[in-house]
């Protein structure tokens, strides 16, 4: 079986300091054996330029490049940054498929989050310029997240490690996006991302792995990668009721639907 990674931080510095090899070599061999697509999604200018530069090397691999919420308090000047993201979506070399991470992130009680606001807008315009889909970061934000989306009709991408409910989920499928579950899908508390996977139209269902983070079960604690795929393709499976072939060849046809690959 072969999967479409949909999400991945494969520059992260967490592959440097744990990785027992190179991160191209780990790449090379997943590219080989178990993945058909890898989408390797920026998260700031810098990240950007190091997903670009990581996907140049690797057939199997295009990009996202934007800028994540919790990013956005370590930058200074929006317009000249929002200038270099557009930029690089505008290179052909840069193997952009889309605009992300974008998004907003609630989680911490000091977070700006007029400023997030600013940047999330501010990419979603570009997005609606550009006509390229977006790859969307919602943490505790779910409100606001649907808010700016239901401005921007002529936009549509994905929710990345969706953690909202089957209400919102139906409701972004009617817009036009996507749902992605995470190894989150695989945990045994999981109770609503299965509810939400089970309840929208398999055409618009995604898996990926945001590695290194959210390994799956039984790999919860470790590095993660786009091996790890198995388990959540394999929850996924049972919650759809087929067999793990036949999830792993409708997520790759909806990966590859979804960022018009």
């Amino acid at each position: 079986m072969k999967y479409f990674d949909t999400h991945a931080h494969y520059y992260d510095e967490r592959f440097s300091e744990e990785l027992n090899g190179s991160v191209d070599e780990l790449i090379d061999a997943l590219c080989s054996e178990t993945l058909s697509c890898v989408v390797n999604i920026g998260t700031s200018p810098e990240t950007s330029r190091l997903a670009i530069e990581q996907a140049k090397r690797h057939e199997k691999m295009y990009t996202a490049v934007g800028i994540h919420p919790s990013d956005t308090r370590f930058l200074s000047d929006m317009k000249a940054e929002l200038c270099e993201i557009e930029k690089m979506l505008l290179d052909p070399a840069s193997r952009a498929v889309a605009i992300g991470e974008i998004g907003l992130d609630y989680h911490y009680p000091d977070t700006d989050r007029e400023r997030q606001m600013r940047y999330f807008t501010a990419q979603m315009e570009m997005a609606e310029r550009l006509g390229m889909p977006v790859v969307i970061h919602d943490r505790e934000a779910h409100g606001d997240i649907m808010e700016v989306i239901r401005k921007f009709p002529r936009v549509s991408g994905i929710l990345h490690s969706f953690s909202g409910s089957a209400e919102m989920a139906r409701e972004l499928v009617a817009l036009g996006y996507y749902i992605s579950f995470s190894g989150t899908l695989t945990f045994t508390n999981a109770k609503k991302p299965r509810e939400v996977a089970s309840q929208i139209p398999r055409d618009r269902i995604l898996i990926e792995t945001d590695c290194p983070y959210l390994a799956p079960h039984p790999r919860r604690g470790t590095l993660n990668h786009s091996g790890n795929l198995v388990y959540t393709n394999a929850a996924l499976a049972g919650v759809l009721g087929i067999s793990e072939e036949e999830c792993a060849a409708l997520t790759s046809e909806n990966g590859r639907r979804a960022f018009g690959l």
